[in-house]
């Protein structure tokens, strides 16, 4: 019976923190309502920079010049409301969490949310100005360059998610390493392959041009690099005995078989 009602009230928990998540969503939804079109068009901002004078995008469905600045609203307000929705995430699971979990857990959600959110920063402001200019200069002569709106926020939703799983790498190496799974060493190996598979997710992901191409790759290596090298830090220091170690209080038994070690020295002396 304490075991339903346990389960019970975990069930009610989660539904609370569940209904506080979507809450502070839709609360930030509706204060973003009203700059939709404002915020879409900051979003089209990298393309519309690059356009030939007098170039515009276009709408091709005639519901589209409302739903995808709505849809543009409420992508920002789900990224503006992850604080809370994770701190509420964690406010349920943290319970049942050992101290050295938390204490390993904790800075990992908050690194691997910076990381993704620099990501998509580094995508809009490095690498869409670099694709939209291609884009653009290759263009044959006598081709306007009008993008549909919806198919704009499809692919830059695409490289957002590209570049900001692709900051993820040292989480997912330092994870691995922390748990034992993966060694430091066996990263070290794997390095070539690394490397070509970084240019080869950098040839789906992107454009075809190699500046795209490297703008995702080079980043990736590097990243996978970082988080080697933080890895290897953790890895030493773990081999390092603790001050609790180097200075472990003697048992009581330690300390008998000591104090007979040292009067049966005296007597021989």
């Amino acid at each position: 019976m304490d075991s339903q009602e346990t389960f019970i009230s975990h069930l009610i928990e989660m539904r609370d923190r569940l209904l506080r998540a979507v809450l502070a969503w839709v609360i930030l939804f509706v204060i973003l309502v009203p700059f939709a079109n404002e915020l879409y068009t900051l979003l089209a901002e990298p393309l519309l920079a690059k356009l030939p004078k007098g170039g515009q995008m276009i709408a091709t469905e005639v519901v589209t010049p409302f739903f995808v600045p709505i849809k543009v609203a409420m992508i920002t307000a789900f990224l503006g409301a992850l604080p809370i929705i994770l701190y509420q995430a964690w406010s349920f699971i943290a319970p049942g969490l050992y101290a050295h979990e938390k204490k390993f857990i904790v800075p990992l959600v908050v690194a691997s949310v910076l990381l993704f959110f620099c990501g998509m920063a580094f995508a809009y402001f490095f690498v869409f100005p670099v694709v939209f200019g291609f884009i653009v200069s290759v263009a044959p002569a006598g081709v306007a360059v009008m993008t549909d709106i919806n198919k704009y926020l499809d692919f830059v939703i695409t490289l957002f998610m590209a570049f900001g799983i692709t900051f993820e790498v040292p989480i997912v190496v330092v994870a691995l390493a922390k748990m034992g799974m993966v060694s430091v060493e066996q990263f070290k190996q794997a390095r070539p392959y690394v490397i070509v598979g970084a240019f080869i997710i950098g040839a789906v992901f992107t454009p075809p041009d190699v500046i795209s191409q490297i703008m995702l790759a080079v980043p990736l290596w590097l990243l996978y690099e970082l988080g080697v090298l933080v890895a290897g830090l953790i890895e030493k220091k773990k081999a390092e005995p603790t001050e609790e170690e180097t200075y472990r209080p003697l048992t009581e038994e330690e300390l008998e078989a000591e104090l007979d070690r040292v009067d049966s020295e005296q007597d021989r002396t």
